[in-house]
């Protein structure tokens, strides 16, 4: 999850606003990293010029970012997202699609389906995906498990990933983001071509282990990388153009780069454009 916010961002323990900062471009490899607002980038982009968005943005439950305070009132911040959202749907091509990570809290759970109810004047949700970080299989846990004191409330182990599109009919390439038959018999008993089915709609992609913020690059809320990858699978199209208007340190380019796709990132804080850029350089130097 990315702080890539919108004009209104304040810094962190402050109640003055914050001036957005001046746009600056960086290339890396295949990725192009734009420092600035996500909404005035948005706007300069041209119009039906992007093929895939991968995004997390600010969940709006209270996390220490650097250059965003993520707590507004339930209604502004659906309201700005629905900005940034218009703002993407016109650089969308007709056949792109929206994938968004979003998740709420066990306090305040209807966050993402409030959001996904507003979305419904601009896209068609196409696919709802829930990606489980987590999961107790019998008596044997696998994944990332935080754990959470409380009285009231399970651990929440998924987030959602709305999948997006302008008309619902988008194509996408089930078996490329699928997996392995468990039983090899129903390859042929079941007349596929190929010992790989549909991954369905429940994503198990845990987070490789951390000891501490500093292995999440300080960043409160980063996911794997194969998370944008699956997304971009599952769209599979050559010589795609990737999106992330909420980049935070880079995941999504750097799925993008791997995937040999262009990517363009939008980031309004710069120490976490520098992380991107480094990560991006590093993963450059091992190809």
């Amino acid at each position: 999850m990315a702080s890539g916010c919108g004009a209104e961002c304040v810094k962190e323990k402050t109640d003055a606003p914050s001036a957005p900062p001046r746009t600056r471009r960086f290339r890396v490899g295949r990725q192009e990293i734009v420092l600035g607002d996500c909404l005035r980038v948005l706007k300069r982009m041209q119009a039906e010029s992007v093929d895939v968005i991968v995004t997390s943005p600010p969940y709006n439950i209270g996390l220490g970012y650097r250059s965003y305070q993520d707590r507004r009132t339930e209604d502004e911040y659906l309201d700005w997202m629905m900005g940034v959202a218009s703002a993407l749907r016109r650089v969308m091509r007709p056949d792109a699609s929206f994938f968004l990570n979003i998740a709420g809290t066990s306090s305040e759970p209807w966050l993402p389906f409030e959001l996904a109810v507003r979305l419904r004047s601009l896209f068609v949700l196409q696919n709802h995906i829930s990606w489980v970080k987590s999961i107790t299989v019998g008596d044997t846990s696998f994944g990332h498990f935080k754990p959470v004191n409380s009285k009231r409330y399970l651990n929440r182990n998924h987030e959602h990933l709305f999948h997006l599109t302008l008309k619902g009919n988008v194509p996408i390439n089930r078996i490329g983001a699928g997996v392995p038959f468990k039983d090899k018999s129903n390859i042929a008993r079941r007349g596929h071509a190929q010992d790989r089915r549909c991954r369905g709609d429940t994503w198990f992609v845990p987070y490789e282990t951390v000891r501490g913020r500093e292995e999440k690059f300080n960043h409160p809320g980063t996911f794997p990388t194969a998370l944008p990858e699956l997304c971009l699978r599952l769209h599979e199209q050559d010589d795609a153009v990737v999106l992330d208007p909420f980049m935070g340190t880079g995941t999504t380019l750097l799925a993008a780069e791997e995937m040999g796709a262009r990517g363009i990132g939008i980031e309004i804080d710069p120490d976490y454009v520098a992380i991107a850029r480094q990560r991006l350089r590093e993963k450059c130097q091992q190809t």
